[in-house]
């Protein structure tokens, strides 16, 4: 069996693979990627050959134009093909819509690449499955033990308390545009929320497009005030929007002095909440949280664990205590545009 460095490695443009000659998620502009899934710190524009799951390489298309990549490549879950000689599949991270984790299979070595992934339950993309390897290479974004989020649902019911305690103002959700805005409201409409849903225009494209992959996202129209002055017409509603939105002075003045709730695993710290003026944390993350992270590479890893980016000293410590052999790689260029 090869060594893992040989199969797989950190280089400036990100991990590559030698044999295989290509990198997956490169922070630059390479001959041939892999993409793990659509967020911008993950999927650039500009590789001259994408291959990802049909999913993402819409979201991709959507976000950047039609020709993004000059030659495109979709590959489902479970499908394999040759690239070089080393063997690639993709499998579902449960992160956002298209979502995978890359699965490497090259001289008797086994690496999975996780990309962003979570376990909890999310109705808006396909369940995390675990794939056993030689070297796991996880995330660590929440790699933290104070990290232990809480049910989603629980929060989402905090919001609907907060619109019925407070009918008489607009509820504005700061939810990122990819992956968050959707899963909220999905879990509004599993709730009985059968409302309609007001939302900023970023999201109408990628709202659609979760709906063109079967996601239902029941009524939703657009944030915008017909008559002027009439900001009432948002009284007793959710309104859903990038977090910056409320920053721009013309279409926070629409909603005149809405409840703000902000979706994030970060919003379980409460002095981000507060420096951000959350007066409705909601603390949904679409990362796994510090037991997930630690159930998973049980699960996974057979000998080693690497870890991409984010919070990487305790889990590299974790990892020691039980044997396996660790390595940080500190991958920069992955600042979570998702929003966490």
């Amino acid at each position: 069996m090869i060594r893992p460095e040989a199969l797989l490695h950190p280089m400036p443009a990100g991990l590559f693979c030698e044999p295989g000659g290509f990198y997956i998620d490169p922070v630059r502009a390479v001959d041939r990627a892999i993409i793990t899934h659509g967020h911008a710190d993950h999927a650039r524009a500009g590789h001259s050959h994408v291959l990802a799951t049909p999913e993402t390489l819409a979201i991709m298309a959507v976000r950047y134009g039609e020709g993004f990549a000059a030659h495109t490549q979709a590959l489902a879950y479970g499908e394999r093909i040759s690239l070089n000689g080393v063997d690639v599949s993709l499998a579902p991270a449960g992160h956002i819509l298209g979502s995978a984790q890359v699965v490497l299979h090259h001289h008797g070595l086994s690496i999975v690449v996780s990309g962003d992934f979570k376990r909890r339950a999310d109705s808006t993309t396909t369940a995390f499955e675990p794939m056993p390897a030689h070297v796991f290479i996880s995330e660590a974004t929440f790699a933290l033990p104070v990290f232990r989020h809480p049910c989603d649902r629980t929060e989402i019911t905090k919001l609907l308390q907060s619109l019925k305690r407070l009918p008489d103002r607009a509820h504005f959700v700061g939810a990122y545009s990819l992956g968050k805005a959707q899963r909220v409201i999905r879990l509004l409409r599993e709730l009985d929320y059968d409302e309609p849903i007001f939302m900023h225009g970023a999201m109408v494209r990628l709202c659609a497009l979760y709906e063109q992959f079967g996601v239902p996202l029941g009524q939703l129209e657009p944030a915008t005030v017909e008559v002027r002055g009439d900001k009432a017409r948002f009284n007793g509603k959710i309104v859903i929007g990038p977090p910056s939105a409320l920053g721009q002075e013309a279409w926070a003045r629409r909603l005149g002095e809405p409840i703000v709730a902000f979706a994030s695993g970060w919003m379980g710290v409460r002095q981000r909440a507060k420096q951000a003026g959350v007066e409705l944390p909601l603390v949904i993350s679409d990362h796994a949280d510090w037991d997930e992270l630690i159930q998973t590479a049980e699960e996974v890893t057979r000998e080693e664990l690497w870890i991409t980016h984010g919070r990487d000293d305790a889990l590299a410590r974790w990892g020691e205590l039980r044997g396996l052999k660790t390595r940080p790689l500190r991958l920069v260029g992955y600042e979570e545009e998702g929003g966490s």
